[in-house]
């Protein structure tokens, strides 16, 4: 079945979810070894090679054909569990060559065995009760290393220990109370405020949280003799993704799409695993209709956009095939932990989700404005143009204190569901969307990890967040080994910069002071650059005016103002640097750096319909600093600006204080 040709699912039936997975599963199988025991999908190989490819794409498709089989209860499957059993035969077989790479061989045979550990559970009754004894006996030798291995890192892997172990412990295989006991400990340990969880010791806040996180806890007691082993867990564990669902709804877009924020985006529709989770564990705050909407809604954006393509393969990229977005060790089969987004079809067609009346996403509904404490976000969706926009001052994938280049797929002060970090090599080394850095003579830029955050909170209806750095710049030291997180190298201190965000629907007031500067940092050399929301096209419209710059592209208006006097824009424009279009179009500001002065712009990011030229001003007002804004909607909002960095402004500034506005007049603008 042609992508073209599949059903959308957001309000569907389940016999809609059926045929995409259908679809999917009849395409991999396409790709199978003689033997069945790996699946080797079309593209360019993998950095860890392709035996490795070959089992991550087998392991992948089969936890899809597990949530298959067991929906159907083994009925009318026939020819899945055929296919499957003889792939775990074959991929056993010491002697078969095309057996799987074991645990010895490559590490990541650990995250494909839970997988397997998965699947082989979930269709217990018409796989593994069926396999000859010697058969079984390989499957626990395969699986076995894993008891008292203590090499797996300490992130979400601690779930694949779990799960292989548990399946082993009711298979008669080895297993260790005490892994099991020291890898639920060290996951609750990753436990932040509000239902949150960091992905290890790093402030890495992004999908891994739900597909990862709060979706094993919720399959894993459902494993056979799991429950023994959860004792009484369970409704904590449900507490937790039961609040967190009811932020992670509401950062979906109204076209479906999911934040284009942190690693491993080429999952695609994975995304929607945690809504099916908190289907099975019937969390009480958000609707199973609702979450069944919202996991329809990610698979359809992905679907319409052509991702699987017509061949019915997912590729690695976005929506097409866009090799950047991978990690250095993705591969072909890679994408197809996408399948999570399709764990529904394991409930069986008379379970209550499937009657359950249909409700939209959030942003079709209202406006919405939160604040996430534990990432240090600002979430502002709008109704008008249904993007969803988190605004970030506490996420870098680094640990407190830890100094390295930015990010771009973590360390940006804004996402959206309508943008993509850019990320071609320079984004790697230069911060520019959705940046703020000081720029020397030469062009080089600096970068903010490991910021300090000073909270997130919404006041009066303004989402109020900052944090400071001790920004620097970094000779990176070159890697082919890239997981998502900022580069490493030789780290220059060039001063301590703090910023500041102001947030109302489309907009956001980004407030910048230069609070010192390292000895020997000439000031007059630094330039305070802004950049804005970049958009993608095939070629984005532009322009520029005094202290304005704006893109257009696709029903998308990317602004940048300035707030405050002496300011100068651009637009940069940057090719193959974006999975959203060919070109890619970064809206700056830059001003002259001074130490304690205040740098203010107003950023904006809406749909045509929804974009707004009218006047907006700020001003500083008092010793206790109040941020005095008046918004392009003529909204005036005062808003206590109190750590220490914003007292020294008023301190500085006593045109700040008197109340005179930092303003510019509509004319100037685009």
């Amino acid at each position: 079945m042609a992508t073209s040709a599949l059903p959308r699912l957001a309000g569907g039936q389940r016999s809609d979810w059926l045929a995409v997975a259908d679809a999917l599963l009849t395409a991999a199988q396409r790709h199978a070894s003689p033997g069945r025991g790996r699946i080797v999908f079309p593209g360019e190989e993998g950095g860890y090679g392709a035996a490795v490819d070959g089992l991550e794409g087998f392991a992948r498709v089969f936890l899809l054909a597990g949530f298959r089989i067991a929906g159907a209860r083994g009925q009318g499957v026939d020819d899945l569990i055929a296919f499957f059993t003889a792939g775990v035969r074959t991929g056993v077989d010491p002697e078969a060559p095309d057996r799987w790479v074991r645990m010895d061989e490559h590490a990541q045979a650990k995250v494909e065995a839970a997988s397997l550990a998965l699947a082989l559970d979930l269709t217990r009754d018409w796989i593994w009760d069926a396999l000859d004894a010697r058969t079984r006996e390989r499957v626990i030798a395969y699986l076995a290393p894993v008891v008292g291995d203590e090499t797996y890192p300490q992130t979400n892997w601690v779930w694949f220990r779990i799960v292989v172990e548990t399946f082993l412990r009711s298979v008669g295989g080895p297993w260790s109370a005490s892994d099991i006991a020291a890898d639920l400990a060290r996951h609750d340990s990753f436990a932040r405020a509000d239902g949150w969880m960091s992905d290890g010791e790093e402030r890495a806040y992004d999908h891994y949280v739900g597909w990862a996180l709060h979706v094993y806890p919720v399959l894993w007691p459902r494993m056979t003799g799991a429950e023994a082993l959860a004792g009484d867990r369970a409704a904590a564990d449900v507490a937790l993704l039961d609040r967190f669902l009811v932020d992670a709804v509401r950062l979906v877009g109204a076209d479906g799409s999911p934040l284009l924020q942190g690693r491993s985006l080429i999952y695609r529709f994975a995304a929607a695993a945690p809504f099916w989770a908190g289907v099975i564990a019937e969390v009480p705050s958000t609707g199973a209709g609702r979450l069944r909407h919202a996991a329809g809604a990610i698979v359809d954006h992905f679907v319409s956009h052509g991702a699987p393509g017509v061949d019915g393969v997912l590729t690695l990229g976005w929506h097409g095939e866009w090799r950047a977005l991978a990690q250095s060790y993705s591969g072909p089969g890679s994408p197809y932990w996408a399948v999570k987004g399709l764990m529904g079809i394991a409930l069986p067609a008379d379970h209550p989700v499937w009657a359950a009346p249909d409700e939209p996403l959030p942003v079709v509904e209202v406006d919405d404005l939160r604040a996430v404490a534990a990432a240090g976000w600002i979430v502002s969706g709008t109704r008008a143009d249904g993007i969803v926009r988190v605004i970030n001052h506490g996420t870098d994938k680094a640990r407190p204190g830890a100094r390295s280049a930015d990010s771009p797929l973590y360390a940006r002060i804004g996402y959206s569901t309508a943008t993509a970090p850019l990320l071609d090599e320079l984004a790697w080394t230069d911060p520019l969307e959705q940046a703020v850095a000081l720029v020397d003579a030469s062009g080089r830029a600096t970068h903010r990890t490991a910021l300090v955050p000073l909270g997130a909170h919404v006041v009066d209806g303004v989402g109020v967040a900052a944090s400071t750095s001790d920004v620097h710049t970094v000779d990176a030291v070159p890697t082919a080994h890239r997981h998502g997180a900022g580069l490493t190298g030789s780290v220059n201190h060039v001063g301590r910069v703090t910023v500041r965000s102001l947030v109302r629907g489309a907009w956001e007031v980004r407030i910048v002071s230069v609070d010192d500067l390292a000895p020997g940092i000439d000031v007059d050399t630094l330039r305070v650059r802004v950049g804005g929301w970049p958009i993608a096209g095939a070629d984005p419209a532009h322009s520029t005016d005094t202290g304005a710059a704006e893109v257009r592209s696709h029903g998308r208006v990317s602004g940048i103002r300035a707030l405050t006097p002496d300011a100068t824009s651009r637009v940069i424009v940057r090719r193959h640097a974006s999975p959203l279009g060919e070109v890619a179009v970064v809206p700056v500001l830059t001003w002259d750096a001074q130490v304690g002065r205040p740098f203010v712009a107003l950023v904006s990011l809406s749909g045509d319909t929804t974009a707004d030229t009218r006047d907006a001003a700020f001003e500083i007002e008092g010793d206790e600093p109040v941020a005095v804004v008046t918004w392009p909607d003529g909204r005036c909002t005062r808003t206590p600006l109190t750590d220490s960095g914003a007292s020294r402004w008023a301190h500085r500034h006593s045109r700040a204080r008197t109340g005179a506005p930092y303003a510019i007049a509509k004319e100037q603008h685009v």
